[in-house]
């Protein structure tokens, strides 16, 4: 995971920063207000009090702490008129800045509360019987904070949206990064299964060939031959079984020069005629089409290999305007029981390729019907 920036915040959280200067204007306020009236500064003290119950529940109960807050701005607010000095509309411009950045109120609550600390003071500088450039100033002060409040906390708002987009950003990619080696290891073992039974099934063959000359013919030459064949097949086999991942991410090469090349290797482990053909203008295939058609042909191979040893087989190619068709067939040889794991691979492979699959008898034959959208 990606280390967070360093800079902001390498001292202390923003809020912790403003509530720790609010605190402080608070004090030095006080410290500094020249009014001799008692009910002014019992006035004071309460707000006092909420402001610091405010920055002590902000963290736990942010509900109840911007009520404080809204107690600490409005008790000033009404007092502006009557103060001796500018305390009282000082600790009203805290209080209420202050809570127009909190995020966790509306902004028609904190509009609300600025509007009836503003009606305050005005009420509060006419009943002094002050001149009107006297009962707009300050309010207007306290309009100008909330604004520059409410820009603060839409600035927030957004880094925190952006910051959760982030998260879920990350977290869909690694789920994307999950799904994608899952569907990777799928294709893997497809690719080694098809490795693997393709190899093993003309090793198989070989195998009961040289079986069949020693017992039958006592034909030990041909023996011989078929035993080397097999081992050059186990060799193959387990080369082809080691590179079958680094083959997925190679550039792959026509569709047809594949599927030539796997007929003549068919031809030359079996001892079988393979013929190939393609039809139709040859064009460029997506890599998912060619490995999902160059499976299926190499599948098909080895089952003919498997149920029909010593016939002979064609594959035919054939491109067409919106599709491309795969067609191998061979001699009907042993009656097959089922679909085993090959055929369900086919099948596996072409669907995610967006292809579909026909395989089963016809007049005589057993054909291998594979067409994909390409």
């Amino acid at each position: 995971m990606p280390k967070r920036p360093l800079l902001p915040d390498t001292i202390a959280p923003s809020w912790l920063v403003v509530q720790l200067l609010g605190t402080l204007f608070f004090a030095l306020t006080l410290l500094t207000a020249r009014e001799p009236a008692p009910g002014v500064w019992a006035a004071y003290g309460v707000a006092s009090a909420c402001w610091l119950g405010f920055v002590v529940l902000a963290p736990r109960l942010p509900k109840t702490a911007a009520v404080l807050l809204a107690v600490a701005s409005a008790l000033p607010a009404a007092l502006v008129g009557r103060a001796a000095d500018s305390s009282a509309i000082i600790l009203s411009a805290v209080a209420l800045g202050r809570l127009a950045t909190l995020t966790t109120t509306g902004v028609g609550v904190i509009l609300g509360i600025g509007l009836l600390d503003i009606a305050l003071a005005v009420t509060s500088h006419v009943l002094a019987g002050h001149g009107p450039g006297a009962a707009l100033a300050e309010p207007a002060v306290l309009l100008l904070l909330v604004l520059v409040g409410l820009n603060r906390r839409q600035y927030e708002v957004q880094a925190k949206q952006a910051e959760a987009l982030l998260e879920q950003t990350r977290l869909a990619q690694a789920e994307h990064a999950r799904a994608a080696a899952l569907d990777e290891r799928t294709r893997i073992a497809r690719e080694l299964h098809d490795v693997l039974a393709h190899s093993l099934g003309a090793l198989g063959v070989q195998l009961e060939l040289a079986e069949a000359l020693l017992a039958e013919k006592s034909d030990v030459d041909g023996a011989l031959r078929s035993v080397k064949r097999s081992r050059r097949l186990a060799a193959d086999g387990l080369a082809e079984a080691r590179n079958a991942v680094a083959v997925l991410r190679r550039d792959i090469p026509p569709l047809a020069d594949v599927l030539a090349a796997a007929a003549a290797a068919h031809a030359r482990d079996h001892g079988v005629s393979v013929t190939f053909a393609a039809d139709g203008e040859p064009r460029p295939l997506p890599s998912a089409v060619v490995v999902a058609l160059a499976g299926t042909a190499r599948e098909a191979l080895t089952n003919a290999g498997k149920h029909a040893p010593g016939e002979d087989v064609e594959v035919r190619l054939g491109y067409a305007p919106e599709t491309v068709r795969l067609d191998v067939r061979n001699t009907l040889g042993v009656t097959r029981t089922g679909e085993g794991f090959g055929l369900a691979g086919m099948r596996e492979r072409l669907a995610l390729a967006g292809g579909t699959l026909e395989a089963g008898p016809d007049g005589g034959q057993w054909r291998v019907l594979a067409e994909v959208r390409a």
